[in-house]
């Protein structure tokens, strides 16, 4: 029985690794997915998010593609006060639908989306300080249907995250 302790803690580790791997949509389109999307939903791990998360509104995001296949995006987050503008941009990680921002050691996958209505897409911070984990609901429209709301928040678990972190974004007036 000992010897095959060994063997069984590998098993577990390799399916562990398994389990952790975020899947990407298959076949993502860079064409079909650039344009607007809106915040509708977020469930996050990260202590300055968890602090601000029931004052936060919807922001928005303009998503387009350079020609090497990096993906940028320009956010305009409304704050109380003002609007916060800003532009990420990510480089292609060999997988399309799957991106990295090196210097802020951040990864962005696109998991799932039928480029119309909605995606869900999952980020890490690989900060040694403070790793955080995020998945994020964005539609085309502000609204979020019911039906849509509750396949998302089925996946909180599956990412390691609890309902407890989840904020449904409210619509905002600002910053169009």
């Amino acid at each position: 029985m000992t010897a095959a302790l060994p063997c069984l803690a590998l098993a577990l580790l390799c399916v562990l690794r398994a389990a952790a791997e975020v899947p990407v949509q298959p076949g993502f389109d860079t064409q079909k997915f650039a344009g607007k999307w809106h915040f509708t939903a977020t469930v996050s791990n990260c202590s300055v998010y968890l602090k601000m998360k029931d004052g936060m509104k919807s922001p928005i995001a303009t998503v387009s593609f350079t020609p090497e296949g990096d993906l940028a995006m320009k956010l305009a987050w409304p704050l109380p006060d003002r609007c916060q503008r800003l532009e990420l941009l990510f480089q292609q990680s060999g997988q399309a639908g799957h991106y990295t921002a090196a210097q802020e050691k951040r990864e962005l996958r696109v998991m799932e989306t039928d480029y119309s209505h909605y995606a869900i897409v999952h980020k890490t911070q690989h900060s040694e300080r403070q790793p955080s984990t995020t998945l994020q609901l964005l539609t085309r429209e502000q609204d979020v249907s019911p039906q849509l709301l509750q396949k998302f928040e089925e996946l909180i678990p599956a990412v390691g995250l609890t309902k407890a972190m989840l904020a449904v974004l409210p619509k905002s007036g600002k910053c169009r």
